[in-house]
C-alpha cells in the first residue's frame, strides 16, 4: 500500500473535492482519499503505481502534480480498521435489539410511530452491517456499499408509506400513550449513545457518513415519536401518530436520498 500527496494547484473549493471524487470513485486501487483544501493538497492510499490515478485527476485540468509517494504503515490502519469495526458492532448490536423491542412494543400499543422507528431501527442495522464489509475497502467498494444502504431505505419507505396510507382509511384502536412513550425515550437514548459512537471514528468515508446521517435522523424521530405521544394523549386522537409515522418514513427517503447522493 502506498500514499500519494499530490499538488492540485486549482482545487479552490469543495466543487474541485467532489470533481475529484466522481473522477476516482470508479478506480479500484483508491483505499482513501484526503482532501486538504486551504494547502490545495490531496493525499491518496493506494494499492499499484500511481500514474493511472494522476492520469484521471489530469484530465480534470487542476493542474494536478504529484509531490511524493511513499509506503503507507498498514500496521496502523489495520488498527484503526480494528476499532471501526468494534465500534460498528456495538451500534448494529444496539440498533438490532431495539428494533426488536420497539416492533413488539408497537404492535401492542398500536402505534405506527413506534413501529415506523423500529423498521428504521431495523434498515439501521443493515446499514451498520454494510459498513462492517466496507470497513478496509476500496474507495468504490464503499460507495457501492453506500448506495445499497440508500436502496434499501427507499424501499423501506415506500411500504411504511402504503401501511400508513391503510391505516388513515381504515378503523384503527388508539395507540397506548404509556407504551409510546416508555419506548421512544430509550430509544432515543440509544441512538445518542450510537452517534456519539460513530463520531468519535471521526471518519470521512462515504459507509461511515452513511451510518452517521442515519443515526441523526433517528434521534429528530424518537423526538417525533413523544411529541405525537403527548398529541394522541391530549387530543385522544390516532392521527398525530400516523402523521409521525409519515414523517419517521419521509426522513428514511430524504436520507436515502442524502447517502446516494454521498456516495456519487
Amino acid at each position: 500500500m502506498k500514499r500519494t500527496t499530490l499538488k492540485v494547484t486549482k482545487m479552490d473549493c469543495h466543487s474541485e473535492e467532489q470533481m475529484i471524487r466522481m473522477k476516482l470513485s470508479d478506480l479500484s486501487v483508491i483505499y482513501n482519499l484526503e482532501f486538504d483544501i486551504p494547502n490545495r493538497l490531496l493525499h491518496i492510499v493506494h494499492s499499484g503505481e500511481n500514474k493511472l490515478i494522476l492520469k484521471h485527476i489530469e484530465s480534470l485540468k487542476l493542474d494536478a502534480s504529484i509531490l511524493s509517494t511513499v509506503l503507507y504503515d498498514q500496521e496502523v490502519e489495520s488498527t484503526i480498521q480494528s476499532n471501526e469495526r468494534r465500534m460498528l458492532w456495538y451500534v448494529l448490536l444496539i440498533n438490532f435489539s431495539f428494533f426488536l423491542i420497539e416492533m413488539v412494543a408497537g404492535l401492542i400499543a398500536n402505534s405506527m410511530g413506534v413501529v415506523a422507528d423500529s423498521l428504521d431501527m431495523l434498515a439501521d442495522s443493515v446499514v451498520y452491517g454494510l459498513a462492517l464489509l466496507a470497513v478496509g475497502g476500496t474507495i468504490k467498494l464503499q460507495n457501492n456499499i453506500a448506495k445499497s444502504a440508500g436502496v434499501f431505505q427507499i424501499i423501506l419507505a415506500m411500504i411504511g408509506f402504503i401501511e400508513i396510507l391503510r391505516r388513515f382509511i381504515g378503523i384503527e384502536k388508539m395507540p397506548d400513550f404509556y407504551t409510546m412513550i416508555f419506548v421512544s425515550v430509550f430509544a432515543l437514548i440509544a441512538n445518542i449513545i450510537c452517534l456519539y459512537l460513530l463520531q468519535m471514528s471521526k471518519s470521512k468515508e462515504a459507509h461511515m457518513q452513511a451510518s452517521m446521517i442515519f443515526t441523526s435522523n433517528d434521534i429528530i424521530i424518537n423526538v417525533g415519536v413523544i411529541v405525537a405521544a403527548v398529541f394522541v394523549n391530549i387530543y385522544n386522537s390516532s392521527y398525530p401518530d400516523l402523521l409521525i409515522g409519515a414523517i419517521v418514513f419521509l426522513l428514511v427517503a430524504r436520507g436515502a436520498y442524502r447517502i446516494m447522493q454521498l456516495a456519487k
